[in-house]
């Protein structure tokens, strides 16, 4: 039996996170209060013949204070019985979840008016804390639509088996700001840049004439063999510490070209020798 704790900060998308699994199958709980994450995995075990495979648990600030202090003794608690646990956390930027509210005119469910917003999503951030320090996942939705963030769930999360570790390499532009769920980051801004190429400029990393300009670069192939090298070395290291989820960003200026290039590459070489390998581009709506 596999248990999805769910959980991260209000605005953030978790709940389309339990529609998207629920879509999928998934026996979902909202809003569970923490104390009864214990007793209810207990009846799940008893009834798993009934149950589908995959049941998913929101957690999130509501519950009681000193509750989500105990998460690592509860979490650990449950991984040492008959359960294989995944914790998703959802986090977005300070002014992204400013903007949501200021759209959608919903109330913040913590916001007892008598404090602004902002510190109320600080407070959030905050209490949350012993969650994020814990999740096997941080996804950050800053940047991510509702039908993106569908089908990083699906990809990621769904179907990924508990025992099986989800690699995912994310190109972005350093412009907008370096990915805050990576890993790993590397920065491919010193590599020959297409966007100088006026014929160039207006095609991204999987357009051929850019693959072909990037694959014929001594520079290029270095660094792409450099990283094989890296990668191919660590990730066993991760996975015999029992990681799920690792994201791997690579970041050129704009996220067009290179960053693209390099992340479509990684992906297609480490999915000839792995499983559940995927590529982002973040850049590219």
């Amino acid at each position: 039996m596999r248990i999805i704790i769910v959980s991260g900060l209000s605005g953030s998308g978790k709940t389309i996170a339990l529609q998207t699994l629920e879509d999928l199958d998934c026996y979902c709980v909202d809003n569970l209060p923490f104390k009864l994450i214990r007793p209810l995995a207990q009846e799940i075990l008893a009834a798993s013949a009934t149950l589908p495979p995959t049941v998913a648990v929101g957690v999130d600030a509501r519950n009681f204070f000193d509750e989500l202090s105990r998460f690592p003794a509860i979490l650990a608690e449950l991984r040492a019985s008959d359960f294989s646990v995944d914790v998703l956390f959802l986090q977005a930027e300070e002014e992204v979840l400013l903007k949501r509210y200021s759209e959608t005119r919903r109330r913040h469910p913590l916001d007892l008016g008598s404090v602004p917003l902002r510190e109320v999503i600080r407070h959030e951030r905050q209490l949350l804390g012993p969650v994020v320090a814990c999740a096997d996942l941080i996804i950050d939705t800053s940047d991510t639509n509702l039908y993106q963030l569908r089908e990083l769930i699906h990809s990621r999360v769904h179907d990924t088996p508990g025992e099986a570790m989800s690699l995912l390499f994310e190109s972005f532009g350093f412009k907008n700001g370096v990915p805050s769920d990576a890993d790993f980051v590397f920065d491919v801004r010193c590599l020959p840049n297409p966007h100088w190429k006026p014929e160039l400029r207006p095609l991204t990393g999987q357009d051929q004439p850019v693959i072909d300009f990037l694959g014929s670069q001594p520079e290029v192939t270095v660094m792409i063999d450099d990283l094989c090298r890296f990668l191919a070395g660590w990730l066993p290291r991760f996975e015999e510490s029992n990681r799920s989820y690792l994201t791997v960003a690579i970041g050129c200026t704009g996220g067009q070209h290179r960053s693209v290039f390099i992340a479509e590459t990684l992906g297609c070489h480490f999915s000839t020798i792995r499983r559940h390998v995927m590529v982002r581009h973040r850049e590219l709506k």
